[in-house]
């Protein structure tokens, strides 16, 4: 009788002195028809609202870059907490790690989470970019190239 009751008030202090568990997830990205193989990609996600348009890479929660190969790039951000994300790609051509653009349009291919076009009425933004992480979840963002 004295186990159980040490083994259940040593149970009850772990559980305080414990710090509570947070429910972390696997978030894999991939890109498709990558109009070549030069560069690398670049995934940026975002889990803050406002945090996008992020043309100067200033606002993301993490970064990675990517290999392409056969037109095809992908990435795994592990142990994410729970919550609203949004993911902004760019196929960095020259590696720059900046959008460059010509007059005013980008010269390399982007991409958002939830966006198949972008156009001057659908300006990303992170509400409809983003989406919600509470389970391992995959993911492909089109890759748009204006």
């Amino acid at each position: 009788m004295k186990i159980i009751i040490l083994a259940t008030i040593s149970a009850a202090i772990l559980a305080i002195i414990s710090p509570g568990t947070e429910e972390v997830y696997d978030l894999k990205i991939t890109v498709e028809n990558l109009q070549n193989s030069k560069g690398v990609v670049q995934f940026a996600l975002y889990n803050t609202d406002g945090s996008i348009p992020d043309e100067h890479y200033k606002n993301y929660f993490k970064i990675d870059k990517s290999r392409i190969e056969s037109g095809k790039a992908e990435i795994t951000f592990s142990n994410l907490p729970k919550g609203i994300y949004a993911v902004n790609i760019l196929h960095d051509e020259n590696k720059n790690g900046k959008i460059d653009k010509g007059f005013i349009l980008p010269k390399e291919g982007i991409g958002f989470s939830n966006y198949s076009s972008i156009s001057l009425t659908n300006r990303p933004n992170f509400k409809k970019a983003s989406f919600e992480l509470n389970q391992n979840k995959i993911i492909k963002v089109k890759v748009i190239y204006m």
